[in-house]
This record gives structure tokens, sequence and C-alpha cells, in this order.
């Protein structure tokens, strides 16, 4: 095991601790930070979306922003605009939120379709567009994005040409009892999830050595067979009965790349089947569509992931 991956392993470690009994989670937010791919997070308020965020940006030392959408945000708010200075008589760039290395956008479906679109260029490009010129965002540049599942009402859903720009889609789920004690017990000794308190953790990374990490994952090993299989498992998307569309070819690509970080995680210079198993999931699940028969059936999209998995032969 290489010194760079004993650092992400200690970075789970330390997450774990503050965001506790959610160890899978906490898992694929590292996998995405590893591919380098945007995350929404859905669950319901006060399950630790927001906080869970703010302590991986303290732990690797990045520098954080976040935005609190609401149906009034405008796009120049996210990305920023030139203001007229009367003094110097010339305009000055005002950089908004988005010139960060993590940011959270909180709430990203009750915002417009507009604004939400202002994110696009930024997630894909890795720039935004100012009056004509082309700014860079830093090489870290990572938008998690949350969402409430429950609530509707006031909400612009995101379009698939949006969806299909976030890597994972992880569902945030209440904790275990046990967990949830231990929760309260961290709260009793003092920890709470305000600012102060997070910036009084210790960090464990650094950008420099994430990046690095990255570099790392693109040299795992991937043989001819399990390429097959991802491509045969695409393919048995596509010609689902219970499914209006499929994954796309951008969807092919990033399940490769994100096998690729969940074997370099596990300590291991190559892939396996067991590897693309364990990353369809956050996938897929919001890329593909059910058809209108299927959703009136009651059939949710993990359980046809599962079936989806279950059909295509494992490579020997």
């Amino acid at each position: 095991m290489s010194e760079i991956n004993s650092v992400l392993i200690r970075l789970g470690k330390g997450l774990n601790q503050i965001i506790v009994g959610q160890s899978s989670l906490v898992q694929q937010l590292l996998v995405g930070l590893l591919a380098g791919g945007h995350i929404i997070l859905e669950g319901v308020p006060g399950t630790g979306k927001t906080l869970l965020v703010k302590v991986l940006a303290q732990l690797i030392q990045a520098d954080f922003r976040r935005i609190q959408l609401t149906p009034d945000v405008l796009p120049s708010d996210i990305t920023g605009t030139n203001i007229f200075d009367l003094n110097s008589r010339s305009f000055t760039l005002k950089k908004g939120p988005v010139f960060t290395e993590v940011l959270l956008a909180d709430e990203i479906n009750r915002t417009p379709p507009k604004t939400q679109a202002a994110l696009l260029e930024a997630m894909e490009e890795m720039q935004v567009t100012l009056d004509g010129e082309s700014l860079p965002l830093p090489e870290l540049f990572w938008v998690i994005a949350t969402q409430n599942p429950l609530e509707f009402e006031g909400t612009y859903p995101l379009p698939e040409a949006q969806l299909d720009r976030f890597l994972f889609k992880l569902a945030v789920d209440y904790p275990e009892q046990a967990a949830e004690k231990q929760m309260l017990l961290n709260r009793q000794a003092g920890f709470a999830a305000r600012r102060g308190d997070i910036n009084r953790l210790e960090p464990i990374a650094t950008v420099s050595e994430i990046l690095q990490a990255r570099q790392a994952v693109k040299e795992v090993k991937v043989s001819e067979s399990i390429i097959d299989y991802l491509l045969a498992l695409v393919k048995a998307s596509r010609q689902h009965p219970e499914l209006a569309l499929g994954a796309s070819p951008r969807a092919a690509g990033a399940w490769l790349q994100t096998s690729q970080a969940f074997a370099w995680l596990a300590g291991r210079n190559f892939v396996t089947p067991d590897d693309i198993k364990s990353v369809a999931s956050p996938l897929l699940r919001h890329r593909l569509i059910l058809k209108p028969e299927a959703m009136l059936d009651g059939l949710q999209i993990d359980a046809v992931i599962a079936s989806l998995i279950n059909q295509v032969p494992v490579p020997r």
C-alpha cells in the first residue's frame, strides 16, 4: 500500500469518527472525490449532508464555499459579475462562490433552471465565462449538491442533461440507533455542527495529495474482459424491459473511472467485477429512467439496477 493510499484511508476513518453510522456513504463520497466527479446527496433534512461536506473540506484543507439555493438566486450570484467602479472608471470582476475548490450547492432543486444551468459549464468545462472571458477554476473544483426527496412544492427537478453531469447520486439514510446515540454523545462532549468546531478539526490530507491520488487512480489496470463486462452491463441497461432510458456512453466512462477509484481505495492496482458492481447503484440511479408502467407498479430504480447486475454473467 502506497503512502498516499494510507492518507486516504486515514481520511475515511477521520470522517467516520465524526459522521458516525454512514461508512458506506463516506466510502462512496471518497470514490467520487478520487474520480473527480460531482455528487448529489439526497436525504431528508437533518441527516448530516451539509456537515459531511464541511468536515471533508476541512480535513483536506480545501477552500470551501456554500450556496443556499432558493427561487430568487440568479446565475450571477453563483458565477459572479463585472461591477463598474466609479472611482477608477473601470469594471472590476467580483468572483462568485463557484471560484472555490469544494462547492456545496444546498437544495439545488429549489432554484430555477436558468440558475441550475449556470453550474453546467463550470462542472463540465472547469471554467466560467463572464462577458466573453473564460476564467479557469481551481484544479480540484468539486461540486456537491443536496436535495430533499420528499418536498416537491416550489422545486425545479433537474433535467436529464444536468443530472448526467453528476457522477454519483448518494442516498443519505437515517443512522442506526447505536450510531445516533454516538452522535448525541459527541454533541454532549462539546462537538456541534458549527463552523468554529469544524475549524478546530486537525487536517488529515492536503489538496495536493488528493490530486496525486487522482493521478494514481488513472494508473489502475483494467483488463479487456472487465471492459467487456462493463459494456455488457451498459448494453443490458439499454435493452431492459422496465427502462425507458439506459446508460449513456458518458455513464460507461464514468463507470470505468469510479471502478478504478474503488479498487485503488481498496489497495489494489487492478479492477475486479466486484468493483464494477459496487459502484453501479450510485452511478446509475439518477441516469436510468423507468417506463411509466414500471413507475405505476411502484418499481424502485435500485431494484432494477440489482436485477441488471444479476442477469449479466461475470467474466471468469
